[in-house]
């Protein structure tokens, strides 16, 4: 589960790839919301990207971009969330494609109100459940061999 920090009526906002939200209910659905954006590299990225496929692994280039999209996408898509009044983004996924030699990401998701449900613990960002917990112990040692 992932806790945006933007707001919606002094609240912060969920985006979730689940159907529901831990300790909430869905009191309105605003419908289907999305983000798209087609990205291309640029001259000097591509060609860099272009010799580093020829030894194969990874191309951090290509990986870059990728990751802008994807959070370009999430943003846009929290934008029509906001519009519409939501103040969770239920059910996201993302989609990626290429139109010849651009990259396509897109966002999707169910745009929705949520509200705690009484006696619930609501649900908390990771940073926060992590904060929370209590500490792990050492993993223990590995057992001693036999004597022998």
């Amino acid at each position: 589960m992932r806790r945006i920090h933007a707001t919606c009526h002094d609240e912060r906002m969920f985006m979730v790839t689940t159907n529901d939200v831990p300790g909430y209910r869905v009191t309105q659905v605003l419908g289907e919301v999305m983000g798209l954006t087609v990205r291309s590299t640029n001259f000097g990225q591509g060609f860099t990207a272009g010799f580093r496929a020829l030894g194969g692994g990874e191309i951090p280039e290509f990986t870059q971009l990728m990751y802008e999209s994807r959070y370009e996408v999430m943003n846009r898509m929290w934008g029509e969330a906001v519009q519409r009044g939501a103040n969770a983004v239920i059910a996201m996924r993302f989609d990626s494609g290429s139109l010849g030699s651009f990259s396509e990401m897109c966002a999707y998701g169910t745009a929705v109100v949520i509200e705690p449900v009484a006696g619930a613990a609501p649900a908390q960002p990771a940073a926060a459940a992590q904060a929370a917990a209590p500490a792990q112990p050492a993993a223990p040692a590995p057992p001693a061999p036999p004597a022998g």
